[in-house]
């Protein structure tokens, strides 16, 4: 399959141009928010952390029905309502802000429904590129949509930090409003129609669906250490950024511009890695490259702690710049691979599996990040956080990932392994 052709999906490119949309104003939100709660309601540290924890405990109570849902109904469909959804809650903000009612209740709760509507969002969107492009085109597609995120990276953070400077937070957060709106009439111009899974009946019938996705995930040899290695670097990560603005406040004392710009330098990584990731992989091999950036990626929050004084700025962008290539690398090679080797039937509950263990750490370490904040220190914390993502790798270092080079080696690899368990 040669690439570019996508370039002639019509429908490829307007969920391309839906994402691109959206993810700006979503880049814009995710440091408005809370420096909201920093700058204008004074929020603690444990208060910002637990913003973290309520727009991600979603992902813990409902991941594993969406995945049934997403497998049941047109993921089109999914998509649309969870665009204006957000876009809705996004949009009281700066109205309770004008009206002078706006409270720290307020954010979590928004946090929150963004957050359910964000996990049917991201399982219906990996579940849905396969249905618009073919599979020699998976990868390419995973590119130019992270190619759109990492732009959006780099322009929102910078964006975001000077509409705040200049404005206030909550009005920043009106432009995210007004992405999802965008986002919205993209997805709805699609035309392709997907075809409606057979009916399903019973709750009972959705236990059982949820347990198969789950045992698909847990039992499939190179999908479990994938996820053990998500699951640990996420943690550990989110123990850091969960308090990693209010260490550049507080303890740096850096202006919401500056750390704007720290991480639109930092996000250069993820648009590097955006237009790299395929040819990387092509070069070295899927597993061997995974595991690489996997391992540099992790090291390269050695360099947060080490931030004080006139090398704060610098020690910032290398750990953004570093772990945002090798992040975005990894997830690219990752999840075109699982979405390669899925059969369509599983897509949703695989994503929504996966999602449930590498997302569902995310609340408990923001926990844990705002409570060792408040009681250790924010840099000691932040060392914690370091040492454990630099050893999240370990589980793909001994798993037979590191055999792959190919889609089709990969699903050699994991007929051997099954015979040779049903022979055992």
């Amino acid at each position: 399959m040669r690439r570019g052709l996508l370039r002639r999906n019509r429908d490829f490119l307007r969920l391309w141009s839906a994402q691109t949309v959206s993810q700006f104003g979503s880049q814009v939100t995710s440091l408005a928010l809370p420096l909201a709660a920093i700058l204008v309601l004074d929020a603690t540290t444990f208060e910002v952390a637990a913003l973290g924890v309520v727009e991600f405990l979603p992902f813990v109570l409902f991941t594993l029905p969406a995945g049934v849902w997403v497998d049941r109904l047109r993921r089109r469909s999914i998509l649309i309502v969870a665009d204006w959804g957000r876009a809705a809650a996004l949009a009281s903000i700066p109205l309770a802000y004008v009206s002078g009612a706006l409270t720290l209740g307020q954010l979590y709760v928004v946090g929150f429904v963004s957050g359910v509507l964000t996990v049917f969002f991201d399982v219906a969107y990996q579940s849905y590129l396969p249905s618009l492009v073919e599979r020699g085109e998976i990868g390419e597609g995973n590119s130019k949509l992270e190619t759109s995120r990492s732009a959006a990276q780099v322009a929102g953070p910078g964006a975001a930090g000077l509409l705040v400077g200049a404005l206030s937070a909550p009005y920043a957060i009106a432009l995210d409003a007004a992405s999802f709106v965008g986002s919205a009439l993209f997805m709805t111009a699609i035309k392709r129609v997907e075809e409606l899974p057979p009916p399903v009946g019973s709750r009972r019938r959705m236990r059982a669906e949820i347990a198969e996705g789950l045992g698909y995930v847990f039992r499939h040899p190179l999908m479990r250490p994938m996820m053990l290695f998500v699951a640990t670097s996420n943690f550990f990560t989110t123990l850091v950024f969960s308090i990693l603005l209010v260490f550049a406040v507080r303890v740096l004392h850096l202006s919401a511009a500056t750390i704007g710009l720290i991480f639109s330098l930092g996000s250069l990584g993820t648009l590097t890695a955006a237009l790299t990731a395929t040819r990387i992989a092509a070069r070295f091999g899927i597993g061997r490259t995974f595991i690489g950036i996997a391992a540099a990626g992790g090291f390269a929050f050695v360099f947060i702690p080490l931030a004080s004084g006139s090398f704060a700025f610098a020690f910032l962008v290398i750990a953004l710049l570093v772990f945002g290539f090798c992040a975005l690398v990894a997830n690219i090679i990752g999840i075109s691979l699982l979405q390669a080797i899925t059969p369509d039937r599983l897509l949703g509950r695989m994503n929504a599996s996966r999602r449930f263990v590498v997302w569902g750490v995310i609340p408990l370490a923001g926990l844990a990040g705002g409570a060792l904040g408040s009681h250790l220190g924010l840099r000691e914390t932040m060392w914690i956080g370091a040492v454990g993502a630099s050893l999240a790798f370990l589980p793909l270092l001994f798993s037979p990932i590191r055999l792959v080079k190919e889609t089709e080696d990969a699903e050699e690899l994991v007929r051997e392994i099954n015979a040779e368990f049903v022979l055992n």
